[in-house]
């Protein structure tokens, strides 16, 4: 069971990208619950906090499936490396504005905008690197799902110590920790050993080439599918992140301590969630547990707006977090299978636009909804659209199925498995 759920860890590059990755992002938790915090703080307005929310992820929607185009042409490595250099300098100017006590709501809104715009190249650099940190191409399920449990696991503990330091000593220190934190990934990156760069013949012409792909994508049912539910559940389900402090503070009656054990019950669950995928030997069966992910997204949500009580609160945390990551792990795991190689980089930034590039949307609309209604009311409103998506997903599937499994058996991995009647 061990060896199996770590399997992608034998790859040296990996290794190096995992161990890396993981201090980097324990800094990354840190800085985004220091930003709400901080947010809040200056404002103590839900419409202000969507509005963060917004500038932070809308030039991930505006850029990320253009920035695809050229990660496709580009060495990969060399862009997740500068797009990390440039995140520790957006840290540290935050941190420098905050200890300094110049920061502005204005200018975190700013930084927001900067930190999103290299979003927008890293996430999807990131994303279609992997495989080539990965020298099996069977463990390339493994290593998307080992490496989401880094994510949430950082996601646990991150929220946590940035509860206690902003208590503590204020937002200012959440983001120099985080500054500093980046050097770790920065220097995994540089240690690794990679294959000379193969640069595939394209278009000369950047709009030709990103017409072509989006033109595979949309000619793809299943891609066209998973797109498709990803981007819905992220607009109506990410909002709830932005007004948790409003929960925290109004509803619970707590303060930063509360909110960094919310967010870290989401990440609880999400780690939870990436575990049990990790522990899976075949894609055979992700179409099925992307619904069940919806529905349980959907259902902590509707939940999580109802409860007045913390233990309550925090476990329907949990259970959004492991819904949301077993759908979106297992998004990212299928388009990867699938996907033809020279076009990896397009279609892993159509699905950070449709991951992260709606969240914006969800996030101002959230923030409008909660300041007219109530934030309760808000999310309650978001979760049972999740449901109406996870619905509208699963009397889908069996079409994704029939075009699926003609891919999965031209790829041959259906040669030496039983097929049984859930793709």
């Amino acid at each position: 069971m061990g060896s199996s759920l770590f399997r992608a860890l034998r790859h040296r590059n990996y290794r190096l990208f995992f161990v890396g990755q993981g201090l980097s992002l324990v800094g990354t938790w840190i800085q985004q619950t220091g930003e709400v915090w901080l947010a809040y703080r200056l404002t103590h307005s839900a419409f202000a906090l969507g509005v963060v929310g917004f500038a932070s992820q809308i030039p991930t929607f505006l850029l990320a499936a253009f920035a695809g185009t050229w990660i496709d042409r580009t060495n990969k490595h060399r862009l997740v490396t500068i797009a990390q250099a440039l995140g520790m300098g957006q840290a540290f100017a935050l941190a420098a504005l905050v200890l300094t006590h110049h920061i502005t709501y204005h200018l975190l809104i700013v930084l927001s905008l900067i930190s999103g715009a290299i979003d927008a190249l890293e996430i999807p650099s990131r994303q279609s690197f992997v495989i080539e940190m990965v020298d099996d191409p069977a463990d390339l399920a493994n290593s998307i799902a080992l490496n989401s449990s880094l994510v949430n696991a950082a996601r646990l503990v991150g929220p946590a110590v940035a509860g206690l330091l902003i208590a503590a000593v204020g937002e200012g220190w959440c983001f120099f920790i985080n500054g500093v934190s980046y050097l770790a990934i920065i220097i995994s990156l540089l240690s690794m050993r990679l294959k000379s760069f193969d640069r595939r013949i394209q278009s000369p012409d950047l709009w030709d080439s990103f017409k072509e792909g989006f033109s595979y994508a949309a000619g793809s049912v299943p891609i066209v599918t998973l797109l498709g539910s990803l981007a819905v559940i992220s607009l109506l389900g990410s909002s709830y992140t932005v007004l948790i402090p409003i929960f925290a503070d109004q509803v619970l009656h707590g303060g930063p301590h509360t909110l960094g054990f919310l967010m870290a019950a989401s990440g609880l669950g999400a780690m939870s969630g990436a575990l049990f995928l990790a522990s899976r030997k075949s894609v055979i069966g992700l179409g099925r547990i992307i619904g069940t992910g919806m529905t349980f997204f959907g259902v902590g949500l509707v939940a999580f707006s109802f409860s007045h009580r913390f233990l309550i609160s925090w476990a329907m945390m949990a259970v959004a977090g492991f819904g949301m990551m077993i759908a979106t792990a297992s998004i990212n795991t299928m388009l990867q299978t699938i996907v033809e190689p020279d076009k990896r980089g397009r279609i892993m930034s159509f699905f950070t636009t449709a991951f992260i590039g709606m969240a914006p949307l969800g996030n101002f609309g959230g923030g409008v909804l909660a300041s007219r209604m109530g934030a309760p009311h808000s999310v309650c409103l978001a979760g049972a659209f999740c449901l109406a998506a996870a619905f509208w997903y699963v009397r889908r599937l069996p079409i994704l199925r029939q075009h699926i499994r003609p891919i999965y058996s031209d790829l041959g991995i259906l040669n030496t498995i039983i097929v049984k009647p859930h793709d």
